[in-house]
């Protein structure tokens, strides 16, 4: 499986700050040129200043056909969208966007992508308690898709406490389990969740107190790099079922490509969701 580079290759940029950390350049560029496409996934670090005009001037580049979106833009992507999926809508942030006859559609994949990857791990989620540390673009998606997979009770913790609270209001508009603030002390939940950047890039940081975990639960965290983070390290000695960056990043990368390539394979764009 080789890699062309001409002038029929289309792009689709994955962006960032800072950008290093990310395996979407590799996996997905791989992932599209093993359904046909003569693609790539070109990295670029842009600054939070210059986000917005970087989405429109990419939007006028016509060779390119979409946008993978990570930290710290997801929440800022939504307003430079011309259209969003109602998910996304609800969310509040976009991860992924593509082509449509409006211009540029967002969609927010983080939290499916999550909750598929617990799933696969034989992670029970319907009637447990789960607490999520994070409440920024992809901490408001796994949130929302926690509650979608029937968590009894979903706890919150940010350090930024009116952020926090913000989320945990906005979800109980959903109307499904408990949903409360919490501090970063896991005590009695089955199902601990890291959607905040801490462990990243060597960061001896974690978000939860590690010491209050116990084999009993299972835990999943956002970072792909390095894979084991002390989160994901501690829960691993104790025993734990660990679900990691990287295999979240699998099932993204699989929910983005198909989001990308949709209106492709239906020969044309789709309505507004």
């Amino acid at each position: 499986m080789s890699i062309q580079l001409n002038g029929s290759t289309r792009l689709y940029f994955v962006v960032g700050h800072p950008i290093q950390q990310v395996k979407s350049p590799e996996g997905v560029t791989l992932e599209l040129i093993s359904k046909g496409l003569n693609a790539i996934v070109p990295p670029a670090d842009v600054h939070p200043d210059h986000f917005p005009e970087f989405v429109n001037n990419t939007k006028n580049m016509l060779n390119t056909d979409g946008l993978i979106v990570t930290v710290p833009h997801k929440i800022t992507a939504l307003q430079c969208c011309d259209q969003v999926t109602e998910r996304a809508k609800f969310i509040g942030a976009v991860n992924t966007i593509r082509r449509c006859e409006a211009g540029w559609e967002g969609d927010m994949l983080d939290g499916t992508g999550m909750v598929q990857a617990i799933k696969l791990k034989n992670i029970q989620l319907e009637n447990k308690r789960a607490i999520l540390a994070g409440a920024g673009g992809a901490g408001k998606a796994i949130a929302y898709e926690l509650l979608l997979a029937g968590v009894a009770e979903l706890a919150i913790f940010d350090v930024d406490a009116q952020r926090q609270q913000q989320l945990v209001d906005h979800l109980n508009a959903l109307g499904k389990g408990k949903i409360v603030a919490h501090d970063n002390d896991p005590t009695g939940f089955d199902v601990i969740v890291n959607a905040t950047p801490m462990g990243m890039n060597g960061d001896p940081s974690a978000a939860f107190q590690l010491d209050k975990l116990t084999d009993t639960m299972s835990v999943a965290d956002v970072v792909t790099k390095p894979e084991k983070t002390p989160f994901v390290t501690q829960a691993l000695a104790l025993g734990c079922t660990a679900v990691t960056g990287t295999d979240m990043f699998i099932q993204v990368r699989d929910l983005m490509v198909n989001f990308l390539l949709e209106n492709e394979r239906s020969g044309g764009v789709n309505d507004a969701a």
